[in-house]
C-alpha cells in the first residue's frame, strides 16, 4: 500500500501515465539524494525539475483537458492520476510537489472559462513547458476576494490592471497566471473579475520572493496591465465561484502530497532506528518506541485509505452527487493533520538523528506545517465541513455503489460544478452501513459506539442559537464529526483493497483514542453545557488491547527497515 520507488509499477494506469510517473520517480533518484539535501538548504530553485518536467511534457499532459488536448489521447485531466503524481513529488519534498500545485491552482479559472482563446492559449503554454500561478491572495487582505485590491479600469474596449498579488507560487515564472480583482464604478457581485496574465509582459513586476525556501512564493505587481476582452476569463458571481471552485479542485493534491512525505519520514526513521543499538539492544527493543512506530504506521495507512476512496467520488461526481464536497476539505484539513503527526512521531524517536542535514527527515520536519496552512487554515475546512453534519447523519440518501476509479476518462465535471453555494442540500449514503459491516472488529465496534454519542448530543443537546455562533465550540464538535466521516471511508477502502482486520482494527484503535480526545476538548470548551459534558465525557473509551495484533503490526512495520533508501 505504501509507495516504493524501487518497485513502483502502476499496472492499473495506461502506458504513458506510467511511463511518466515512473520517469518522474527515476529523475529524482538518479539526481540523488545528496543533491536533494544540498539544493534544499541552500534555497536553490527548482529550475532543473521545472526543465524535466517541460521536456517529458509532465504537466502537459496530465493538466490538460481532453477539450484542449488537440486530439492527443494521453492528455486528459484524470484525478486518479494527478493524486499518483502528488504522492510521488511530495515523497520527494514539498518544494517539488508545490509548483505543480500551483500550477493546478492557476489552471483552474481557465479550465473553467468559456473562453477559448484563452484555454487555447494555456494548452499551448503548457506544451511548451510553462507552469501556472493563482493570483489570488493579496498581502493586506490574505484570500478576502470581497476586498480585492486589484483594480481594472475601463481602457476603450478593454482594461487596464493596477494591484499587487501576494503569497503567489511560480509567480516569478509562469506562463498562465490566473489573476482575481475587480473593476473600479462596479458595485456589487457584477465588479469581480479573474484574467489571464503573463509573468513575462513588460507590465508584470516580480517584487520578491516573500518565503526562505526553494519555493519562489512570489509578490507581483501590475502597474497599467493590458487586459484585452480575450484575457477575461470570469466576470460577476461567475468569477467568485470559479476562485471557490478552484481551490476545491487543487485542495484535494494536499492530502496526496502529505501521505507522499510521510511515507518516505517513516522508511527513513525505521531503517535508522532499527539498526542503531543503545543501551545493548536495538532502538526499537523500547515498547515506546514499538508504539510510537505502529501508531504512525497506522495513521499513514488510514490516510492513504481515505485518500484513494475519496478519489473515487471526486471522478464520480456530478450535479446529482456532490458528495465530494464533504470529503475534499476533510482530505485537506485532516489527512495533512494526521501527516503532521506521522511526522512528529518518526521524528520524536529518532531524535537528533532528524536535525542531520543529510537526512530527508529535517526536510520533511520543517515543511510538513505548510500544508494545513494552504488552502484555507484547518478552523477554515473544520467550519465548511460542519455544513454537511445534518445531512449527512440524518438525512441519508440511496446512491448506486461508488466504483473504484482507476480508469482513463477525463474528470471534466470538475471544471463545471456551477455556483459554489447549496452545500447544506448535498446528500450522503448511509454512514453506518461501513461500520455495521466491519462491526466484527473491536475497535470498530468501539468507535462507532462512540459515533453513536456524537448523534445524542445533537439530538438530547444540541447547541443553541448562541453556540452556533461560537466558532470555537463549533469547531470542537466538527472534530468528531470528522472523525466519524474519516472512518467512513477508511473501512470502504478497507474492504475494497481486502486490508487484513488486524491492520483495520489497529487503525481504529487510534481513532478511538482521537474521538475520546475530541470528546475532552468539547467537555472543556466555555459554552458547553452540563448537559453536552456529560454526553462527551460518556463517549471516552479505551481502545481493545490485543498484544498479537500489535505484534503483528508492529511486524509490519519492523519490515520495512531497509526496504527504500533514496540514491545517495
Amino acid at each position: 500500500m505504501l509507495l516504493n520507488p524501487r518497485e513502483y509499477d502502476p499496472a492499473h494506469f495506461d502506458a504513458e501515465t506510467r511511463r511518466l510517473l515512473r520517469a518522474t520517480i527515476d529523475w529524482f533518484e538518479q539526481r540523488g539524494k545528496a543533491k536533494l539535501t544540498e539544493d534544499y538548504h541552500n534555497r536553490v530553485f527548482y529550475a532543473d525539475f521545472l526543465e524535466f518536467a517541460g521536456k517529458e511534457g509532465l504537466f502537459s499532459t496530465f493538466l490538460t483537458p481532453s477539450a484542449n488536448a488537440g486530439g492527443n489521447p494521453d492528455k486528459r485531466w484524470d484525478t486518479a492520476r494527478v493524486a499518483a503524481l502528488s504522492e510521488i513529488l511530495g515523497f520527494y519534498g514539498l518544494n517539488y510537489w508545490y509548483p505543480w500545485q500551483v500550477t493546478i491552482l492557476g489552471l483552474g479559472p481557465v479550465w473553467q472559462s468559456g473562453n477559448a482563446k484563452a484555454r487555447e492559449r494555456a494548452a499551448a503554454a503548457l506544451d511548451a513547458g510553462g507552469v501556472g500561478a493563482f493570483g489570488l491572495s493579496e498581502k493586506d487582505h490574505g484570500a478576502d476576494i470581497y476586498s480585492s485590491d486589484m483594480v481594472l479600469t475601463r481602457d476603450g474596449d478593454g482594461y487596464r490592471a493596477t494591484g499587487s498579488k501576494y503569497y503567489i507560487g511560480n509567480g516569478n515564472c509562469a506562463r498562465t497566471v490566473s489573476v482575481f480583482g475587480r473593476i473600479d464604478g462596479v458595485e456589487g457581485p457584477d465588479q469581480y473579475v479573474f484574467f489571464y496574465a503573463d509573468s513575462e509582459h513588460p507590465d508584470y513586476h516580480v517584487v520578491k520572493n516573500v518565503v526562505p525556501s526553494q519555493m519562489y512564493v512570489a509578490e507581483f505587481r501590475l502597474e497599467d496591465y493590458p487586459v484585452r476582452a480575450e484575457d477575461i476569463l470570469h466576470v460577476g458571481a461567475e468569477a467568485f465561484s470559479a476562485a471557490l471552485n478552484t481551490v476545491n479542485i487543487g485542495k484535494f493534491n494536499l492530502c496526496f502530497g502529505g501521505i507522499g512525505m510521510a511515507t518516505h519520514s517513516l522508511y527513513e526513521a525505521i531503517t535508522h532506528a532499527h539498526n542503531r543499538v543503545l543501551y545493548g539492544k536495538p532502538v526499537t527493543d523500547f515498547p515506546h518506541v514499538r508504539r510510537e512506530f505502529v501508531e504512525a504506521y497506522a495513521r499513514l495507512t488510514a490516510m492513504k485509505l481515505f485518500s484513494d476512496r475519496a478519489v473515487d467520488y471526486f471522478r464520480s461526481a456530478n450535479a446529482d452527487d456532490r458528495r465530494y464536497l464533504l470529503f475534499n476539505p476533510i482530505t485537506k484539513m485532516k489527512v495533512t493533520t494526521e501527516a503532521q503527526k506521522v511526522i512528529g512521531l518518526v521524528a520524536d524517536v529518532v531524535a537528533a538523528k532528524g536535525f542531520e542535514a543529510d537526512t530527508y527527515l529535517a526536510m520533511s520536519k520543517n515543511d510538513i506545517d505548510g500544508l494545513p496552512k494552504l488552502e484555507g487554515t484547518v478552523a477554515v475546512n473544520l467550519a465548511l465541513i460542519g455544513k454537511f453534519m445534518p445531512s449527512y447523519l440524518f438525512a441519508p440518501q440511496e446512491y448506486a455503489p461508488v466504483p473504484t476509479r482507476t480508469d482513463a476518462a477525463d474528470d471534466e465535471f470538475l471544471f463545471r460544478q456551477g455556483p459554489a453555494r447549496g452545500l447544506s442540500k448535498v446528500r450522503f449514503h448511509d454512514w453506518k452501513t461501513a461500520y455495521a459491516e466491519a462491526a466484527h472488529i473491536p475497535n470498530v465496534a468501539l468507535f462507532t459506539e462512540q459515533a453513536g454519542y456524537l448523534v445524542k448530543l445533537l439530538i438530547e443537546a444540541a447547541p443553541d442559537e448562541a453556540q452556533q455562533a461560537d466558532l470555537d465550540f463549533g469547531l470542537a464538535l466538527t472534530e468528531l464529526f470528522t472523525l466519524i466521516v474519516y472512518g467512513q471511508l477508511v473501512l470502504e477502502q478497507a474492504r475494497i483493497t481486502g486490508l487484513d482486520d488486524e491492520v483495520t482494527d489497529q487503525i481504529f484503535a487510534v481513532l478511538v483514542q482521537d474521538f475520546s480526545a475530541a470528546a475532552v476538548d468539547l467537555n472543556g470548551k466555555a459554552s458547553s453545557t452540563e448537559a453536552q459534558q456529560a454526553i462527551a465525557l460518556a463517549a471516552l473509551r479505551k481502545p481493545v488491547v490485543d498484544t498479537a495484533r500489535f505484534e503483528n503490526v508492529w511486524a509490519r512495520v519492523r519490515e520495512l527497515s531497509g526496504v527504500y533508501a533514496m540514491t545517495p
